[in-house]
């Protein structure tokens, strides 16, 4: 199923394209409000964003920066009025892979989205993403704060594990066995823990990362 978030204020053009796209296996979630989909973002990365420009807290092209400073490839579509040429041209040099002017046919918007998709693919598949913790898995980067943390192999195998299995307590024989035997590096058990104290250490001691006493580990959201 196809993710797809639709920030939009006007709650009965939300309502439509939200039924019409559901009947064609989209799941779509809608955020009236950019401050909304900037938190939505922050907890879980959809498929693709449908963004209006004018919107109550301000206009589309301050969110499509801040998507780009962290998801690069995340295809995002702007929705403006008819005659905006002003609006779109914004929209393209901040981000956006297409546009689509209102007021549209739903077929129309539809095929739109759908050539969007076969250009990118499902590159939300790419980003893992814990409270402020995001990692682009194709370009082996992370990001704290939506700013670039530089990680040992170990770290960032370490942090990438925990992120995938994110919302799992994991035991520290399963992380070694994980992430340190797979590769036929047998090391003991101090190995995990100092290579956790720096990567908490490089990622400034994030909440999200939580000990479970005589346990594991587990990485979960906060915010």
């Amino acid at each position: 199923m196809t993710e797809l978030y639709y920030i939009e204020d006007d709650r009965n053009i939300a309502n439509a394209v939200k039924e019409y796209l559901e009947q064609r296996n989209f799941k779509v979630t809608i955020c009236t409000a950019l401050s909304t989909a900037r938190q939505r973002l922050k907890e879980h990365v959809p498929t693709c964003v449908l963004l209006d420009w004018n919107m109550p807290d301000g206009h589309g092209d301050g969110l499509c920066r801040w998507i780009r400073s962290s998801w690069k490839d995340l295809p995002i579509i702007f929705l403006t009025v008819r005659g905006d040429s002003a609006d779109i041209i914004s929209g393209f040099q901040n981000g956006a892979d297409d546009y689509v002017v209102k007021p549209f046919e739903l077929e129309i918007l539809y095929a739109r989205i759908l050539a969007v998709l076969r250009r990118t693919g499902n590159v939300a598949e790419q980003y893992l993403v814990c409270d402020a913790i995001r990692i682009d898995q194709n370009r082996h980067t992370v990001f704290c704060n939506s700013e670039e943390v530089s990680l040992s192999s170990a770290e960032y195998q370490l942090l990438l594990y925990l992120m995938k299995n994110k919302g799992k307590t994991v035991t520290r024989g399963k992380i070694l066995e994980q992430v340190w035997d797979v590769n036929g590096n047998y090391v003991n058990d101090n190995t995990l823990t100092v290579t956790m104290k720096r990567l908490r250490d490089k990622l400034s001691q994030p909440v999200c990362l939580k000990t479970i006493r005589s346990v594991g580990y587990r990485m979960e959201d906060t915010i």
